[in-house]
């Protein structure tokens, strides 16, 4: 049997794995986001573009760099980002997340909390697309991808689901005008994001249902998401209305809401992921 030499163990640790993962990981988002920052300012692009292929070189970035990084250090196929399923990940994924949003939406529309001001065109939709494109790729290979993956690795299933999606929601109380509703909402569509992926065992499912939340969200529907600045937007809408509702400064992700139809997207994800045997037991049960 081989034995692991003490430098082996240390490099084993999950905590140290974790570590070095993120500190990788980010290094890579950094650098590539002022690559390509220095690069396309040189061009005659609109900004638009500029942004979005931005977007698109940073995503491919990311992705590429975890692969390797999780080839090498852990000597093992990445099939989290296998091709296999690819469309029917990315296609349900997406669906999933638009259908949250939009009925969350409707909530505030059916309150009469939600009217549209004007259509506006299409191009409208290109810089929420490459935001949120970007976040949804960065934000699931950090929590799900890293962290929740390696802890679970050791701890199971629901311990890990429920670490990284606490972790989830506190990573978002950094963010304006955040309230004790909008912490609980992020974190319970950390569970949410966490059941796809033990669903799926692939981050682009994860990946698809985050960029759908989002990009419905501000990119169709014009509402603030987590707090941030609105961007330009399909749909202009004034949004008012009670905070329980409407989410206020926030965003609809602050509402009550979106707390019950993320935490039924989750309990169905699980129920099904029980019945497939694909819920992974903590070390000392197995």
């Amino acid at each position: 049997m081989e034995t692991l030499t003490v430098r082996q163990k240390i490099f084993n640790y999950s905590i140290i794995k974790i570590i070095l993962a993120i500190l990788v990981f980010m290094a890579v988002v950094i650098i590539g986001q002022q690559i390509a920052s220095k690069l396309l300012v040189l061009t005659s692009l609109d900004k638009n573009y500029r942004n979005l292929l931005k977007g698109i070189f940073v995503s491919s970035t990311c992705i590429l760099s975890y692969i390797l990084f999780f080839k090498y250090y852990e000597k093992r196929a990445v099939t989290e980002f296998a091709s296999k399923g690819l469309l029917k990940n990315l296609t349900i994924g997406f669906l999933i997340g638009f259908i949250l949003q939009s009925l969350t939406i409707l909530v505030i529309y059916l309150n009469g909390s939600y009217n549209v001001l004007k259509v506006n065109p299409v191009s409208f939709i290109l810089i929420p697309f490459a935001i949120m494109f970007t976040v949804a790729i960065i934000e699931e290979i950090l929590v799900r991808g890293i962290i929740f993956r390696i802890i679970e690795e050791k701890l199971g299933s629901y311990i890990a689901l429920t670490i990284s999606s606490v972790l989830f929601g506190a990573f978002h109380l950094a963010n304006p005008n955040g309230t004790l509703v909008s912490g609980i909402c992020i974190t319970t569509a950390g569970f949410l994001l966490g059941a796809g992926f033990i669903y799926s065992r692939n981050l682009w499912f994860p990946i698809a249902m985050h960029f759908a939340w989002n990009f419905t969200q501000s990119g169709i529907f014009g509402a603030i998401t987590s707090g941030n600045e609105k961007t330009s937007s399909l749909l202009e809408a004034n949004i008012q209305g009670p905070e329980l509702i409407t989410g206020a400064a926030f965003g609809p992700e602050g509402s009550i809401q979106a707390i019950v139809f993320c935490s039924l997207g989750a309990f169905i994800l699980l129920t099904l992921s029980r019945k497939e045997n694909k819920i992974i037991k903590p070390y000392w049960k197995r």
